[in-house]
Parts: structure tokens; sequence; C-alpha cells
């Protein structure tokens, strides 16, 4: 099978659209865990958990290292089936293509549940930002004990849906309404909930382990084979409408 069976468009047809971020994120313990401090990233196992995603079929080309400062654009078909993996010791990061959504299938969710059973010693955290003519975002923490929010919709309109206890999620992790402010941070839990900057308070779920737009990380950047669900979804989103 070829890595481009599953998808009816060309590779070099440009997107309609797309996304600034898709990235999930798994913090094992010590959950005080610096960047700074990370050992290199594993390029082996970084390709393994690619290849574990259920999103993903296969890794079919590995392109090399990338600096998770530089952001990935997604201006062309083949761009939507290239990914991020950096395995860093306890810390373990992905961006992929594939998270994107319009609120009907929630891929992010999906794959964080995946990722609860593998390691229910995690703190999983993911946020997804998207632009299909309005911007869309999913964002979720999962502490092992269970304590979860998962917020998806479209910010500052309708419909947004927060499922789980954000106020859980910050009060186990000591995250204060003075330390959001503090961070220039807004939520307010008593606020329509797509009024809420669900994005930034998943990214100060993780603290000094956030490797979001380091410059000092590296992470494998793999050409893979979507899924044929996930192949479909993506044409849906990127290329219609």
């Amino acid at each position: 099978m070829s890595d481009t069976d599953f998808w009816t468009l060309p590779p070099g047809r440009a997107t309609r659209g797309g996304g600034s971020r898709f990235e999930l994120t798994v913090l094992r313990p010590p959950f005080t865990a610096a960047v700074g401090e990370l050992p290199p990233n594993a390029t082996g196992p970084a390709a393994e958990f690619a290849r574990s995603l259920g999103a993903v079929d296969d890794v079919t080309e590995d392109l090399g290292l990338r600096r998770r400062s530089d952001m990935a654009t997604v201006a062309t078909r083949a761009d939507l089936d290239v990914v991020q993996v950096g395995v860093w010791g306890n810390v373990i990061s992905v961006s992929d293509p594939a998270f994107a959504d319009d609120g009907s299938d929630m891929p992010l969710l999906a794959e964080a549940t995946r990722l609860r059973e593998r390691f229910p010693d995690a703190r999983i955290v993911g946020r997804v930002e998207v632009h299909f003519g309005a911007e869309h975002t999913e964002d979720l923490v999962w502490l092992p004990d269970g304590t979860m929010f998962h917020a998806c919709g479209w910010p500052g309109d309708e419909p947004f849906v927060v499922t789980g206890d954000p106020q859980g999620v910050m009060s186990a992790l000591g995250i204060t309404a003075e330390a959001l402010e503090d961070l220039d941070v807004y939520v307010d839990l008593d606020d329509d909930p797509n009024q809420n900057d669900w994005g930034a308070l998943a990214t100060a779920c993780l603290g000094d382990a956030d490797p979001w737009g380091r410059a000092d990380l590296e992470a494998s950047s793999l050409r893979v084979r979507h899924s044929e669900h996930a192949t479909g979804r993506m044409e849906s989103l990127y290329f219609t409408g």
C-alpha cells in the first residue's frame, strides 16, 4: 500500500485554512520536570509512538529533526501527513494535523482516552486550534486520579461544550485565579464557556514541562500514512466547504 491510497486529492493540492496548533502531550512522573533539563529526543521511540497513534497506520519516512519552535505549516495536502513527535525522557509530545476537527468527531479526546489507558500515571494535556473560516478549538487536561476537563467548540460563539471538572483540575495543580492573571490568561468559570482561554489554561497545566514552542527542544519530523478514517476527516475539513 502506498502512503497516498486513502487520499483522493494530489499531494500539491492547497488547503483551505489550517491549524496553528494540534498537539497532545504526555507528562509522566516526576511532574516537576523542566524542559531545559530534559534529555535529547529519542528518535526510535518517537517513531514507535507515532505508529501507536489511533490515526496513524505507519511511518513512511523520517524527515529528520525539527525544533519545537518551528511552526509546522499545512499549506498542501502533502503537509497533512507530516507529524512531529518528541520523546524527551518522561515527556512525550505529538503534533498531528489529524487532531483537527469541527466538533463532530473530537479526535483529540479520542486519542487522549487511548493514551490514558496506556499511561495511567500520566498527566495528559492537549490543545488544538484550527481555522476553517472560523476558529475551532479542542483542549483537555487529564490527571492521573481521573480528574479532567475537555473544552470543545467555537470561541466567542456557539456551540461550545465543557465537560469534566476544570475547577478540580486547577485545584489539584495549585493553579489559582491570581496565577492565571499573572500569566495573562482569562479563565472565569462563571462566565460563558466560549469566553475562556482553555488552551492557555491547558498550557499552564504543564508548567515548566511544557514543550510547545521551545527552541531548545528538537522533535522527530515524520511522514506517516494516516488511517482511512483520519484521512477522510482531514479531506473534508481542509479541502471542502
